[in-house]
């Protein structure tokens, strides 16, 4: 008798305008199984999950479960099939009741097609004892911890006759305890023949729950292999094994005085999911690049978005230092007043503003250079402007065109030009060559190289080892809010920096 995988993929590609997402990519995974998926981040691990829970269309390959093609044009539709998603994000409704949550989408009716109370709180009541779980399933859910309303997701997931459960980075927000607790639900789930995929950064949960582990890279499936026969220092290897490309061209200078010193920065978190820094410390020098290193949730970009006065009073420090002179930044107009600059890493969001033209986003943060007589004249935005359109080499028609219409790497040098307008010395970059092609990122790095042989101080976020390695001087790694380690020279490998950051 013939046996089939509870589902599997055969070649699945998924492109976006100027990126592979998934390069032919083979998965499979077996009921009572768990199978975890791992990868750096942008490894397109997201991507194929998102195919399987039906958000997203492959553009080619096919999918079976238990030997049957199928094909999801939506999450309902996964939904039927029996694919469930668990998002680090849930998705579930804080003022409605926890039954209410569970079978959202699908409540029990009566035969008049009001909704049946009684059935509605009995069955959400039965799920639960099952997950050993015994709380009220009346109170609204905004009224449990996160440990809980994780396990009320699981829940939800399992009310829908789900036999494939993804579950994406699901102890991202739990205490040590609500971990140890999911842990054993996962394990029931197995001796039930539930299907797990299971994606995380953690290399200690991945030995102590997963069958069998899946590497992806650059979109690729490198290998798939039992937990057993797959080591960490190899799983890591397999992780980060690209050789450096050619492009990358890190000019050496010898650091000079220290412009940035920051001591016991801290961030609290904000959210259920939002992750804060603990107590860290960085130092700065002219004409260097620091790499910030760190997967996602490790605090990195917090820690960068802080030092810009992103967050308030969130935020505090035990001392900060620019110049060798005494700083206190709350806001970003303290940060810029100071030479600080912060590239983000979603530029059309909260780097750009969209529908306005090339020169009015160059001009945006030094309006007050534009302005005669208390009035902003758009002659002095394309004066202001049009030095840096050359410099950067900033490819558009007219700088009336509006920003939206430009390349990727265009209008990542958009906001470049922008923070170089501020006049800063210190770069805070974060992940500054996302979504943009190999030609855009080679002027970048030689942007980078230009400003620090200029006395500039970088500070850079990237997903891609390779670069990071590349273009930094030292690296800091972060992981859960914390420093895990500093490495430079020839301890700056890709396996030591990820064994750092998992």
């Amino acid at each position: 008798m013939t046996t089939h995988h509870l589902l599997e993929t055969d070649e699945i590609t998924k492109s976006f305008p100027g990126v592979l997402a998934l390069d032919s990519v083979d998965f499979d995974i077996d009921r009572g199984e768990v199978h975890a998926l791992v990868g750096e981040n942008g490894a397109g691990k997201s991507t194929l999950m998102h195919i399987l829970s039906g958000a997203l269309l492959p553009d080619s390959g096919k999918i079976r479960m238990e030997g049957k093609p199928v094909r999801f044009r939506s999450p309902r539709e996964a939904e039927a099939a029996g694919v469930s998603i668990i998002h680090q994000e849930l998705s579930l409704v804080p003022h409605m009741s926890v039954a209410e949550n569970i079978f959202l989408g699908h409540t029990p009716r009566t035969a008049i097609g009001s909704i049946a109370w009684k059935k509605l709180y009995s069955s959400a009541k039965t799920l639960l004892e099952t997950l050993e779980l015994d709380i009220d399933v009346r109170a609204p859910l905004a009224s449990f911890p996160i440990g809980i309303q994780q396990m009320i997701e699981i829940a939800k997931a399992l009310s829908q006759e789900a036999s494939l459960i993804i579950m994406d980075e699901p102890t991202s927000s739990l205490s040590e305890n609500e971990a140890d607790h999911l842990f054993g639900l996962i394990r029931q789930l197995k001796e039930r023949g539930k299907g797990i995929v299971y994606i995380t950064h953690r290399m200690e949960e991945i030995f102590r729950i997963a069958d069998r582990i899946t590497v992806l890279r650059d979109g690729r499936r490198v290998g798939t292999d039992t937990a057993k026969n797959l080591p960490g220092r190899k799983m890591i290897s397999w992780m980060v094994g690209r050789e450096k490309d050619s492009f990358y061209s890190r000019s050496q200078n010898r650091p000079g005085r220290k412009v940035l010193d920051v001591k016991n920065l801290s961030v609290a978190g904000s959210g259920p999911h939002a992750q804060g820094v603990d107590n860290v410390s960085l130092s700065l020098r002219a004409g260097e690049i620091v790499g910030l290193a760190g997967l996602r949730g490790s605090g990195s970009s917090e820690f960068m978005g802080a030092l810009f006065g992103r967050y308030g009073r969130r935020s505090s420090v035990e001392s900060m230092e620019i110049n060798g002179t005494a700083a206190r930044i709350i806001r970003p107009r303290d940060a810029i007043r100071h030479g600080i600059a912060l590239l983000t890493n979603d530029r059309k969001t909260s780097g750009l503003v969209m529908p306005m033209s090339v020169a009015k986003n160059i001009t945006l943060a030094s309006q007050e250079k534009a302005r005669r007589f208390g009035l902003l004249f758009k002659a002095a935005e394309k004066t202001l402007a049009e030095p840096l359109r050359k410099r950067l080499d900033i490819r558009v028609p007219t700088l009336d065109s509006e920003v939206w219409s430009l390349s990727g790497g265009n209008q990542q040098k958009v906001i470049l030009a922008k923070w170089l307008l501020t006049g800063p010395g210190v770069f805070l970059l974060d992940e500054p060559t996302r979504g943009i092609d190999v030609g855009a990122k080679a002027e970048i790095y030689r942007l980078m190289n230009e400003w620090t042989a200029d006395g500039k101080a970088i500070l850079l976020i990237s997903s891609e080892l390779p670069e990071l390695i590349a273009m930094s001087d030292r690296i800091v790694v972060m992981r859960q809010g914390r420093v895990s380690a500093t490495l430079s020279g020839e301890e700056a490998t890709p396996e030591n920096v990820m064994a750092a950051a998992v």
